[in-house]
């Protein structure tokens, strides 16, 4: 093994708080020696010229010759995506108080919304009828609409959507990706791609 050769893991989406980029800020680096590999972490690959929040785009191949203007002798051996999206931050203070107020909002407008779908699902295919018949089938007394059915589909409704979304305690069921981390990651890998693409045409049209 070259004992002068850099191996980088590029970050496809990298975010960032201050406004000087540094190699160290989007990827992950290697090198045998360990001084030169402090050296490099410490590359600076450009500046954010701007305080609002900001989004731009690197290559792979300019982060190589920016790293070679420095090292010229350096081999570099670079994994990941060709090109990479750094975000620009501003570091904000934490609102303790706000963010309860908004992951409340958000409870409430789920807890809604999935008790409406509940209910117009329910009443459009006549459960509650369906759970009566079979009540009265079993035990030949007429339900009141308040039996062990009933109260055993609430409780395994619930118990099977904790179970399903595997998301709601710190110990989860499983070590899969829970469905809404699923989807997170499949809008934030559009979103990558659209901002990526639009960079490279506006290149193009340059």
């Amino acid at each position: 093994m070259n004992e002068q050769t850099l191996y980088i893991q590029l970050e496809e989406n990298s975010r960032i708080h201050t406004s000087d980029i540094f190699l160290k800020d989007i990827s992950t680096l290697w090198c045998k020696d360990k001084h030169l590999l402090q050296k490099c972490k410490c590359i600076k690959l450009g500046k954010v010229n701007t305080d609002k929040d900001y989004r731009g785009v690197y290559k792979a191949v300019d982060i190589v010759e920016k790293i070679q203007e420095e090292y010229p002798v350096l081999e570099i051996v670079v994994f990941g995506a060709e090109d990479i999206i750094v975000a620009y931050e501003k570091e904000k203070k934490e609102n303790l108080g706000l963010e309860w107020v908004k992951a409340i909002g958000i409870f409430l407008i789920i807890l809604l919304g999935a008790a409406f779908a509940i209910m117009t699902f329910n009443k459009d295919v006549n459960v509650s009828d369906v759970f009566k018949d079979l009540y009265f089938f079993v035990t030949g007394i007429q339900s009141n609409g308040f039996t062990i059915i009933e109260w055993m589909y609430s409780i395994g409704l619930s118990v099977g959507i904790l179970v399903f979304y595997n998301h709601f305690s710190r110990k989860k069921v499983t070590s899969d990706p829970t469905p809404l981390e699923v989807e997170m990651r499949l809008y934030e890998q559009d979103i990558n791609t659209a901002i990526i693409d639009t960079y490279n045409r506006n290149q193009e049209s340059r």
